[in-house]
């Protein structure tokens, strides 16, 4: 790990323009483009360079400008962090699609590109590639480990949980570390943040939470304490313990699945992301404008239900649910976990 000096004290962070000593807290607007007029497109980074040596930990959202729970957790880990409590650095990248957020979009303006399959970045390819490399190589390659955070597209939302690639044991790590109860193995993309960190050796992970849109204050708290948790797992606080969820399941790629309407219509949704649901549960039904036609989505096995259509019209075809698979062990302490006292 890029912790200190050969004789270990801490070093400053240093990017392009900028300088943080070791106790000190910058906040930077950092240019990354220019419009069409030639003004320059910048964004918010803060960086909290701890009085004694260890890791660097960056967490980034908004990658897509319309995922805005991320954007307050970093918000709040960066303006609470105290650099006299921290061993190592902070890294707080809480919008790193400044041009979508500001049209409340996805993807960025320019030729709809999405920022997220950019990374690493090409400083002599598209806008949203020159962008990524920027940011890449600033405040991504200099760090040890990472934490990006998302939320679910327009329309849907997720229940809070990891994506990883879990067959890296410093990714595997990280995942466990950050404290939630679900986390879904996969390798990720080529272009993806957390992807591309790892493959520069900055072990990340992605956080899914809830919707676009908006701010989700649960969500956003239990976010904090993940952080909280990540900061512990990795020396940067004294935190004394990583809090466990009381139960965990790791979901391979053939253990989940969006359920698709068979039929198009307007959807009821029966149950909600976050719930246990038994094979042959009926998850939603599709009705046509009268109700005088109703179409049945059951469960196809038991599991979770970690994600769940918002806006209520489907076509054929359109995604409504995700379901992950529980073996009996996890659903036992699911509901021991989340079991209502007498």
């Amino acid at each position: 790990m890029r912790m200190s000096s050969a004789d270990g004290s801490p070093e400053p962070f240093t990017f392009d323009g900028g300088r943080v000593d070791p106790g000190e807290v910058g906040d930077y607007r950092y240019r990354i483009s220019e419009t069409y007029l030639g003004d320059p497109v910048r964004i918010p980074v803060t960086v909290v360079n701890g009085e004694r040596a260890g890791p660097t930990l960056f967490l980034s959202a908004a990658s897509h400008g319309d995922e805005l729970n991320g954007i307050e957790v970093v918000r709040e880990v960066a303006s609470t962090a105290d650099p006299a409590e921290i061993a190592g650095t902070l890294v707080c990248l809480p919008v790193l699609n400044v041009p979508g957020f500001l049209f409340q979009q996805r993807y960025l303006p320019i030729y709809d590109r999405d920022l997220n399959r950019s990374f690493p970045g090409d400083s002599e390819s598209t806008s949203a590639k020159r962008m990524a490399k920027r940011i890449f190589r600033n405040f991504i390659e200099p760090c040890d480990v990472g934490v990006d955070f998302h939320t679910s597209t327009r329309g849907r939302t997720n229940t809070h949980h990891v994506r990883a690639d879990m067959s890296n044991p410093e990714v595997a790590r990280l995942a466990r570390a950050f404290g939630q109860p679900v986390i879904i193995d996969s390798e990720g993309s080529s272009g993806m943040l957390r992807t591309e960190a790892a493959e520069a050796g900055a072990p990340t992970i992605t956080v899914e939470m809830g919707e676009a849109h908006r701010f989700q204050r649960d969500l956003i708290d239990e976010a904090v304490a993940g952080v909280g948790n990540v900061l512990a797992e990795y020396g940067l606080s004294e935190q004394e313990r990583v809090e466990w969820p009381g139960w965990r399941t790791v979901i391979s790629s053939d253990e989940k699945t969006w359920l698709r309407a068979d039929a198009g219509g307007l959807v009821e949704m029966h149950r909600g992301t976050g719930e246990l649901v038994a094979e042959g549960d009926t998850i939603c039904t599709i009705s046509n404008p009268f109700k005088t036609e109703q179409v049945a989505v059951n469960a196809p096995f038991d599991g979770l239900l970690v994600g769940a259509l918002e806006n209520p019209v489907v076509y054929p075809g359109n995604p409504l649910c995700h379901l992950v698979e529980l073996d009996t062990d996890t659903r036992a302490a699911y509901r021991a976990r989340h079991a209502r006292p007498e």
